[in-house]
């Protein structure tokens, strides 16, 4: 049972068509991460270098974001979720992008461009009083990603030139 969580939120995001400043686009280099996605949520992310991160910051607040996600040379588009901040709960010294791709890769593709196609915040960031309430509410917002996405203007953009190029 999670403390402190608003588990009634809303699991469709944002309007049936995309308004700016959505489209967001943005490329950037897989780095290495704190290691906390795979080992203790369960749930891994690619995060994107500094740079990137901070070209994004201009743009938009932080918080939870959702939209399609491509690695490397492979021709897939998959759904993400992506935080964009502090991640009070580890407090965190600097920003980062880190990207949860809804897809099970078979390796890390540490190096790889990814490129990410922004189409929705779902949330600001949150603090948590415990792992578990953090682990529930990145599923809800996951939950929140693939229906949002299921609309026809956000499922155009997974055949954006963008991911062509």
């Amino acid at each position: 049972m999670s403390e402190l969580l608003e588990t009634t939120r809303p699991l469709l995001i944002g309007p049936d068509i995309v308004n700016p400043p959505y489209p967001i686009k943005m490329k950037g280099k897989v780095i290495q991460g704190f290691g906390r996605g795979s080992r203790e949520l369960g749930i891994p992310t690619a995060n994107l270098s500094e740079a990137a991160t901070n070209a994004l910051c201009e743009d938009v607040e932080t918080g939870i974001y959702f939209g399609w996600a491509q690695v490397g040379n492979d021709s897939s588009v998959y759904p993400m979720v992506m935080s964009l901040g502090w991640n009070p709960y580890y407090k965190n010294e600097k920003k980062s992008a880190e990207v949860h791709i809804m897809h099970v890769f078979s390796e890390d593709f540490y190096g790889a461009e990814l490129r990410v196609i922004v189409l929705g915040r779902i949330r600001s960031e949150r603090d948590y009083v415990s792992i578990d309430a953090l682990i529930e509410d990145i599923n809800i917002d996951i939950k929140a990603a693939h229906n949002s996405l299921a609309r026809s203007s956000y499922i155009t953009f997974k055949s954006d030139p963008f991911f062509h190029e």
